[in-house]
């Protein structure tokens, strides 16, 4: 898989908890308990992403079971009052839906979530059809490589194409997903260069380098 990142598709998750438009509040309360998440696709025809339902768009109607409604309406947004009021997936849900396509890296994923503030994501086609989901955790499974095939693709993608024999000395070791790169380097103003490139292998916790002496050392933080 060398120079060729991770995808959704590699991680996602395929079998998926979805509900359609009229799906009513305690089914998707019992769906969201049965599967574990913490919130489910809304679907309509053959499987169109239309909304999302989460645990946050179900705990107005708990929060203000006992508020009198001019306190509630006072206190909270429109759509939290509109959202303690509603009965189905079509009033709960957020539209329109936050989604990924199949394709995306795992690094567009996460700046998607971040900047939607979501745990997951639904994993759509070309034409909007549900394909998957994608959660932080499916994201962190990278992180379960092992540390010799990081090492393999760091030596593969990264040394031998900056630091290539004779002028160049380096062989790679990596811990717990910490790669070091030791020994010689021929052009120490390209070790900032190499750190970024090794950051960016999947997997990769944190990069340092073991130069010999006369050269730059210590872990290159650019």
């Amino acid at each position: 898989m060398y120079g060729t990142p991770y995808i959704v598709s590699d991680v996602m998750t395929q079998t998926v908890a979805a509900v359609g438009r009229r799906a009513p509040f305690k089914e998707i309360v019992q769906l969201m308990r049965d599967w574990r998440v913490s919130a489910l696709p809304v679907l309509e025809g053959e499987g169109r992403v239309v909304g999302v339902v989460s645990e946050a768009d179900l705990l107005p109607k708990e929060e203000f079971r006992d508020t009198p409604e001019e306190e509630y309406v006072r206190l909270r947004r429109p759509s939290d009052v509109a959202k303690a009021d509603a009965l189905t997936a079509d009033e709960l849900m957020s539209s329109p839906a936050v989604t990924v396509r199949p394709g995306a890296t795992l690094a567009e994923a996460a700046h998607l979530m971040a900047r939607a503030g979501v745990k997951r994501l639904p994993v759509v086609d070309e034409v909007g059809l549900l394909e998957g989901v994608v959660s932080r955790a499916d994201l962190l499974k990278v992180f379960l490589r092992g540390d010799e095939e990081i090492a393999e693709q760091v030596r593969h993608e990264v040394v031998s194409e900056l630091f290539p024999p004779p002028g160049s000395a380096l062989h790679v070791e990596v811990e717990d997903g910490v790669a070091t790169l030791v020994g010689r380097v021929r052009d120490p103003e390209l070790v900032p260069v190499a750190a970024r490139l090794v950051r960016a292998v999947e997997g990769v916790v944190d990069v340092g380098f073991d130069l010999a002496p006369g050269r730059e050392h210590g872990t290159s933080s650019p």
